[in-house]
């Protein structure tokens, strides 16, 4: 580098090039660059950097590069070098993006203007550094925009400029063929060109173009092998030689252009007969650059018409090549006789002994086999076996496959061992033989379909007349097998193979008994337990072998080993193995013809006839039809709306079949529960509503003239029971109609909501669920209008938030007067006041007390009375006032507190005014009742309410709910 101090280079950049060509390490490496890339990213930004550091820098940018770091920081300080009027910089800056970017790169599109502008340069030195850029990152996209400038390059004045568009088009052309289909003829006239530069550089894309269209340059063999005999004259400056050989690169292009122009033509072959012989004598063997000519020549005489004369030169040209020393020479002597004897086989045979002496070479250094000729040595056996050599050349194989690692190759080895003894076998013994030792050698690499044309060698034999010698092969195989398999780590298609021949014709020369096979099959089953296929190969055998005794009339002495290994099958969690057992003992169990026709002897070759019709089943398809039975609908007609449309046009054509039906189900209409005869109201002291149905809507429908008939014009009190979550029983959600009633309105007062009741009131049963010590994180409105309707009147003092300027009223007595209507006393009277009783807790989940009751309710009556409110008719032994009227539920809450828990997550609370205040309006708050002293109970009795469940059933009455507990909560 000391050379080049006076272009400029600083001592920093000489000693970074002197520190990585002394790094000890990759790691020592890194860490120089690593450092010299933290110095560039500061100074490569520093204002005003003189044009000779910045050089510097992209030249040390180039290293990093190289030396496989990224230096992507500094690619547009490369791209603006590219656009400098100074020659040096501009060629700098171009020979560092051609190395930092690729076709694809981003900043491409920076460059595509500068290029154009340079290739219009009059300094060439300037157009060739564009025409080296276009080569490398012009793409397909941007062909269109330089292409027309190259093109008029190609008469420019410099060689050096015509030979780098020729590049440059040859270069378009491998992109985008297309994009110059054109300017083909371009190509011919620069091979023309004055200058041997440019013609060898249009003979890469001539190569190219031929190979592609063959035909369409017929016409130039004439000027290529006029080129090639003037450079083979030496007419070419001096300067286009190498090693005292004539422009040798030129020659070898233009031998493998001939070699595709005279591929099956003899005419243009004869013209290339004089040229090609002048060269081979002409070349200089002692160096590598002749070999290559002497090389490409016999690979040309090889492809074009066959000439005897040429091909004893290009043998004499292999003879050379075998008998040298160097193993790359050998390598393509025996390349080259590979090519030849597609020609001439007889070429070979001079050659075999030095061929053989191929496998047997070492390398001079490490004195290690040159596994590289010897696979190139086995391709060319390979190609050179008949049955003369085969025995030798397939023994040479499988030693060279004992001998290697690579499981690939060995793979392959196998495979053409097998070939070759199949075609050129000299003897039955000698097949047999060989095969054993490839599965034995190859093992599992072995390929299966291998295995298969070996059983059906086997099976077809050699000759079609010649039964004796067919014999003669399987019996060989049977014995040869039978002293084999004891053999340790046998490959499981061998096994496969062993199985197969013993159970087909392991008895079919008399010489081995019945028992004797079954017992060398169940040794092999036993001996390899964990493969499947093995086993079940060996249950196969065992049925040929027991069919063909039981054929011939013999008795079967089933081994015990064979009876302990096919209980063991029957009893396998395979399938396959499970059916061939079975089958194995049904064929046992048959008689000697049905046997024969099963298991016929030696019919493993035999073509199945396969009735794809199954004509044989005509008869009873058609009996089947005449029966009624649906025609066979084709597949073609099973899939989409056609098969939909058929089945309609059978519907509608009355078709008598239980065809399947496409249409969606009707919706299921709830039937409405039947009640017995209105019976007066009979109200508990603890009323609780009763769970709703969730048929409701059909059901309102069918009460509502009855709820209605009053001549007062009753409405109900509706609870609405949407999103509540059912507490005891299923865990489910009511869903509710909207409410039916037209007089229900809805009133707020201190946060709490109430509504106005009518006069006259009929109880609609609902369904409630009480949530225990659960809050829900959403408010819903309707929530909020079911706890003020469910838990009225006062609850227990708790605080809660203020809402709109409002105080949640706090009444001071947790205790009120509960009234409950006698079942058989006046409905007029004085009025007694029930004893106080601490509030109920409905969400207690204990323990019931006991409860103590004045009078006994009949629970049948009770449920008649929550579901049918009719109050048209009248109680029996109740005065006229109390028949016309219907009793105010609200009124019973008016001095009552209840204590619960929201569903909402709040406390809605109710007060007593407010009901007082919608019974006023009605003109029932004076209204009276008797009252009994009934205490609640704490938590459901799921005893008692199942059995009143029961009972309530057994009287004709259908609960409206799920909930057993609600007759607790009713009866108390």
């Amino acid at each position: 580098m000391g050379s080049q101090g006076g272009f400029g280079q600083s001592k920093e950049f000489l000693d970074l090039i002197k520190s990585i060509g002394e790094a000890r390490s990759k790691a020592e490496e890194d860490r120089i660059v690593i450092n010299e890339i933290e110095t560039l990213k500061k100074r490569i930004i520093e204002p005003d950097i003189p044009k000779r550091k910045m050089k510097e820098y992209i030249i040390r940018l180039v290293y990093v590069e190289m030396l496989g770091h990224d230096a992507s920081f500094g690619y547009i300080h490369a791209v603006k070098m590219t656009h400098d009027d100074n020659l040096h910089l501009k060629r700098t800056g171009y020979l560092a993006v051609t190395l930092f970017l690729n076709e694809d790169h981003d900043l491409i599109i920076l460059i595509v203007n500068t290029i154009q502008k340079d290739l219009k340069s009059d300094n060439y030195l300037v157009v060739c550094a564009a025409l080296n850029a276009v080569c490398k990152l012009i793409n397909e996209e941007t062909i269109p925009a330089v292409l027309p400038q190259v093109v008029e390059l190609l008469g420019h004045s410099k060689e050096a400029v015509r030979k780098k568009a020729v590049m440059a088009l040859h270069r378009f052309f491998q992109k985008s063929p297309s994009s110059v289909s054109h300017l083909v003829s371009n190509f011919r006239k620069r091979l023309c060109d004055n200058d041997p530069g440019v013609m060898g550089a249009t003979l890469c894309p001539l190569y190219d173009l031929i190979a592609a269209d063959v035909n369409s340059y017929k016409d130039l063999v004439v000027s290529f092998v006029s080129i090639l005999k003037q450079v083979a004259e030496r007419r070419l400056p001096k300067s286009y030689d190498y090693h005292q050989m004539p422009a040798p690169f030129i020659q070898i292009k233009l031998l493998k252009i001939l070699a595709l122009l005279g591929s099956s033509d003899k005419k243009a072959s004869e013209q290339m007969y004089t040229i090609v012989g002048d060269i081979m004598r002409k070349s200089d063997s002692t160096s590598n650059i002749g070999n290559a000519i002497l090389y490409e020549c016999i690979c040309c005489v090889s492809s074009i018409h066959p000439n005897p004369k040429v091909l004893e030169s290009a043998a004499e040209a292999v003879a050379k090549f075998l008998k040298n020393d160097s193993h790359n020479l050998k390598y393509l002597g025996i390349d080259a006789l590979g090519r030849l004897i597609k020609i001439s086989a007889e070429i070979a045979e001079q050659h075999q002994l030095a061929v053989i002496d191929c496998l047997e070479v070492r390398n001079v250094t490490s004195q290690d086999p040159d596994d590289t000729l010897k696979r190139k040595t086995f391709e060319l056996l390979y190609k050179m076996t008949k049955p003369s050599n085969v025995e030798v050349i397939v023994d040479r194989m499988i030693d060279y496959m004992m001998s290697i690692n690579d499981n690939h190759y060995k793979t392959e080895i196998a495979s053409r061992c097998v070939e070759l003894a199949e075609q050129f076998a000299p003897s039955n013994q000698w097949f047999i033989q060989t095969m054993n030792k490839v599965f034995e050698h190859a093992g599992d690499l072995v390929n299966l379909k291998v295995a298969h044309n070996l059983m059906r060698l086997i099976a077809e034999g050699f000759g079609e007349d010649d039964d004796t010698a067919d014999t003669q092969l399987r019996s060989s195989a049977v014995e040869s097998y039978l002293r084999i398999m004891g053999e340790p780590k046998l490959p499981s298609a061998f096994l496969q193979v062993i199985c197969w021949v013993l159970g087909e014709y392991g008895t079919a020369d008399g010489k081995y008994s019945a028992s004797y096979i079954t017992g060398k099959i169940c040794d092999i089953a036993e001996a390899h337990s964990t493969d499947d296929m093995v086993k079940a190969y060996a249950v196969s055998a065992l049925m040929k072998v027991y069919s063909f005794e039981i054929a011939a009339g013999r008795k079967v002495d089933m081994l015990p080993e064979c009876e302990s290994f096919i209980e063991e099958l029957l009893a396998s969690h395979s399938t396959d193995l499970q059916q061939r057992a079975y089958e194995l003992q049904a064929v046992v169990g048959l008689d000697a013809r049905a046997v024969e026709n099963i298991m016929p002897m030696d019919a493993s070759c035999e073509d199945i006839e396969v009735d794809r019709e199954l004509s044989f089943l005509n008869g009873y398809v058609q009996e089947s039809l005449n029966k009624g039975a649906q025609p066979y609908i084709p597949e073609n007609a099973r899939s989409g709306a056609l098969t939909i449309s058929n089945f309609r046009h059978e519907e509608q054509h009355g078709s008598s079949g239980h065809s399947l039906r496409f249409e969606a189900y009707e919706l299921p209409k709830p039937s409405v529960p039947s009640r017995p005869s209105p019976v007066p109201p009979v109200f508990s002291t603890e009323l609780v509503p009763v769970p709703e149905p969730t048929y409701h809507t059909e059901f309102h429908e069918a009460v509502a003239p009855k709820l209605s008939a009053s001549g007062t014009g009753s409405s109900e009190i509706k609870l609405r029971l949407d999103g509540v979550q059912r507490k005891w029983g299923k865990q489910t959600y009511s869903s509710s109609s909207p409410s039916t009633s037209d007089s229900d309105t809805y009133k707020t007062q201190n946060g709490a909501t109430q509504r106005d009741v009518p006069s006259s009131l009929s109880s609609k049963t609902r369904d409630v669920s009480y949530e225990s010590r659960r809050q829900q994180e959403d408010i819903n409105p309707e929530k909020q209008k079911l706890a003020a309707s469910l838990f009225g009147g006062a609850s227990k003092s708790e605080k809660r938030p203020a809402g709109a300027g409002h105080k949640a009223s706090r009444p001071n007595s947790h205790t009120a007067d509960k009234s409950h209507a006698e079942k058989t006393g006046p409905s007029d009277g004085g009025a007694a006041k029930a004893s106080p009783q601490p509030p109920p807790d409905l969400l207690d989940l204990g323990e019931p007390t006991s409860i103590s009751s004045a009078t006994s309710v009949d629970p049948f009556k009770q449920l008649e009375g929550l579901l049918d409110l009719n109050e048209g008719t009248p109680a029996p032994g109740s005065s006229g006032d109390s028949a016309t009227k219907a009793p105010d539920f609200m009124s019973l809450y008016g001095n009552t507190s209840f204590r619960g828990q929201n569903m909402m997550g709040t406390e809605n609370l109710l007060s007593t005014a407010a009901f007082s205040l919608a019974s006023d309006r009605n003109g029932h708050g004076t209204g009276s009742t008797v009252t009994n002293s009934t205490q609640l109970s704490k938590g459901p009795n799921h005893k008692d309410a199942l059995e009143k469940d029961a009972l309530v059933r057994q009287m004709g009455v259908t609960p409206t709910s799920q909930n057993p507990n609600l007759f607790k909560d009713l009866l108390g």
